[in-house]
């Protein structure tokens, strides 16, 4: 911790840091052309293990909870409703699938801001950031691996 802040005003920078960079970075990234997120990629692309998403079926029970997650991309102009299907459409499938790939690099950037935490935390409080970073970004992420790899398999199979 490099500064020493009441426990009030810690919360207070806590709160408005996380809204500025989960809002910030999901509307940096809905400016950006879909075309920019290559779902095939060597990060992105589904692995052997996902099974096309069965993995995260039968480890996380992921058909119980994920509709219940928030879709924060529709709030901002441009933003691509990613909770239901609209059509099964190749053009439509591709462009989903690059939106759960922009999706995910917003979860994953976001935890990658933990450290500046540091600057105004004592360390048990980094540890609860942590916490509810990977709490709120997480099931975030697992979602959008899981659509990814469904709709992956369904795309193979309509071409």
């Amino acid at each position: 911790m490099l500064t020493e802040l009441s426990i009030a005003w810690v919360t207070t920078l806590n709160i408005i840091a996380w809204l500025v960079i989960q809002f910030g970075l999901a509307w940096g990234f809905t400016q950006l052309a879909a075309e920019r997120f290559d779902y095939l990629n060597a990060l992105a692309r589904p692995r052997g293990w996902e099974g096309g998403g069965r993995f995260y079926e039968r480890v996380f029970a992921i058909k119980r909870w994920k509709d219940k997650l928030p879709d924060a991309s529709r709030m901002f102009r441009g933003g691509f409703a990613k909770a239901k299907l609209q059509t099964a459409t190749p053009e439509f499938l591709e462009r989903f699938l690059r939106e759960t790939w922009r999706g995910e690099l917003v979860h994953w950037l976001a935890l990658l801001a933990l450290p500046l935490f540091a600057i105004w935390n004592p360390w048990w409080g980094v540890l609860v950031n942590a916490a509810v970073a990977v709490g709120l970004n997480f099931p975030c992420i697992l979602a959008l691996r899981y659509n990814r790899a469904r709709f992956q398999r369904l795309l193979a199979r309509r071409a």
